[in-house]
């Protein structure tokens, strides 16, 4: 059965890379593709938070700093949160041949009426070839 884009694929990719999210994020979410840069992965991350993909979020993480309830944990508060902008301040490192790569970014949100940032300075690890996010001491 052929599947047709929804409003979804063919609405902006929430990380705010003025690509489709059907062209951005999706892919990577559905496991079709991997993100290649440090980079893509923090984009793929925060449209993972905003859509609430819990599973990918932990499949994401690097087994070093994966805590065994990180799962758990994600999916009791995943909905406190309306993730609204991204912002990537600079990145180090990270590109397609390196093993690691530094993303410092701000992402706005709202709990309930409350409007918040989160500014943070990611770190990512490839894990057998593949990058996964390491922590946000950077």
């Amino acid at each position: 059965m052929e599947r047709h884009p929804g409003i979804r694929d063919l609405s902006l990719c929430p990380c705010k890379s003025r690509e489709t999210y059907a062209a951005c994020c999706q892919p990577y979410h559905l496991g079709k593709v991997k993100p290649g840069t440090a980079v893509q992965l923090m984009r793929s991350r925060y449209s993972a938070y905003f859509f609430r993909l819990v599973d990918y979020l932990v499949g994401t993480t690097h087994p070093d700093t994966r805590e065994k309830d990180l799962k758990a944990r994600l999916e009791a508060t995943i909905h406190d949160a309306n993730w609204r902008f991204l912002t990537i301040l600079r990145c180090s490192k990270g590109g397609p041949d390196d093993k690691v790569g530094k993303v410092e970014f701000i992402a706005e949100y709202y709990e309930g009426d409350r409007a918040l940032q989160l500014q943070e300075h990611s770190r990512f690890k490839r894990y057998k070839g593949v990058w996964k996010y390491l922590d946000g001491k950077g």
